[in-house]
């Protein structure tokens, strides 16, 4: 683990950013972390952009009292995937989340009040022009590379697409240029979910509605996981605490989804949940474009994939469309498909799978010399 104490920190910026939907936001304010050093030519900074329910705490503690480590902490510290003597590592929370950057559930300050379904539409384009404004303030001409699984993978996409020259290199896990119809319907069932119970109030709660987001927390966490993943953990065993013939008993993947359902409600705002599940069903990296040919057509850096195949979320098929797309027209890009049977978390279980074509693509990048 990471043994660091971080903190995290935040930048407001004054100023009005133009959505892809028209609207402006403003002021915008970023959490984020970081870990190591920036180097004296400020060339080894790495952005790890996380996934839809992810923070800016990618590593370490808080505290020496806290209990729980950053969402990806196995990767990051001295000696590791992302090394801290030699990287500055970044990790920012995006706009539309609810841990400490501009949100539903932040303050309006044209109101003085929460800016629940007022709050726009945004898009994970957004999402990378808000961080924009972040690399921008820690004086950042290039990023070494920007990192990100899932919908991480997406922003990693956005900076190579819509800001080719301010990356040296970007690696894209477990992602989709354009989430599925079985993928949208899945995120359809989940707001239904949170629509449907009554302490939602259209958005204008002051509790968490708790039904509602757990069981839509539990429709989203099944998508994560794989029939392999939950044959292997779970089986068909029934709880030992219920009668077998018990109404209310349950098996031990019932259990455990309502275990992580009730959990997500202490830790997650549910308007966030909404609108973030919203930027991912409306994600496409031909966005304005007619081919993905076409949108990749502005990437100047070298891309490297990674697809795993018990993913069927982002299954890796939706990976290959896009690597052959770069294929075509002759950008430089790297693909791996993982075999694995941790399904779409594959990409946060199992570091070790990819971490050496990881480190050599980085090293190569460091060097110059792919």
């Amino acid at each position: 683990m990471y043994t660091g104490i971080v903190e995290t920190k935040s930048m407001t910026f004054n100023v009005d950013l133009k959505l892809e939907s028209g609207r402006i936001l403003g002021p915008i304010t970023i959490a984020y972390e970081t870990y190591g050093e920036l180097n004296r030519e400020r060339s080894n900074a790495i952005l790890v952009a996380h996934a839809w329910t992810g923070s800016a705490h990618l590593a370490g503690k808080h505290s020496e009292e806290d209990t729980k480590h950053g969402w990806w902490d196995a990767i990051v510290g001295p000696g590791r995937l992302l090394d801290t003597d030699r990287y500055f590592v970044i990790c920012a929370n995006v706009i539309g989340s609810c841990y400490g950057s501009t949100g539903p559930a932040s303050i309006n300050p044209k109101t003085g009040k929460r800016y629940n379904l007022s709050f726009p539409v945004i898009t994970v384009r957004d999402m990378v022009r808000a961080h924009l404004l972040l690399i921008d303030h820690l004086n950042i001409d290039k990023l070494l590379t920007v990192l990100g699984g899932s919908m991480g993978g997406m922003q990693a996409l956005e900076w190579a697409t819509q800001f080719p020259d301010r990356i040296a290199s970007a690696v894209v896990l477990a992602t989709s240029a354009q989430p599925s119809a079985q993928a949208i319907a899945m995120n359809a069932i989940a707001r239904w979910a949170i629509f449907n119970d009554p302490t939602w109030k259209k958005g204008e709660y002051r509790k968490n509605p708790k039904d509602g987001l757990a069981l839509a927390r539990g429709i989203g966490h099944i998508t994560f996981l794989s029939d392999e993943s939950m044959t292997a953990k779970f089986g068909r065993r029934f709880s030992a605490k219920d009668g077998l013939f018990d109404f209310f008993g349950q098996f031990e993947i019932e259990r455990y989804l309502l275990y992580n359902g009730t959990s997500f409600v202490d830790r997650f705002d549910t308007n966030s949940f909404l609108y973030l599940a919203k930027a991912l069903d409306l994600y496409d990296a031909a966005w304005g474009c007619e081919t993905l040919e076409e949108a990749f057509s502005s990437v100047k850096a070298p891309l490297q994939f990674f697809a795993f195949s018990s993913d069927w979320l982002y299954p890796p098929y939706q990976t290959e469309a896009m690597v052959k797309a770069l294929e075509n027209i002759g950008k430089k890009v790297e693909y791996h498909l993982i075999d694995s049977s941790y399904g779409h978390d594959a990409f946060l279980l199992e570091h070790e799978t990819f971490a050496p074509m990881l480190r050599a693509f980085l090293d190569r990048i460091g060097a110059g010399s792919w």
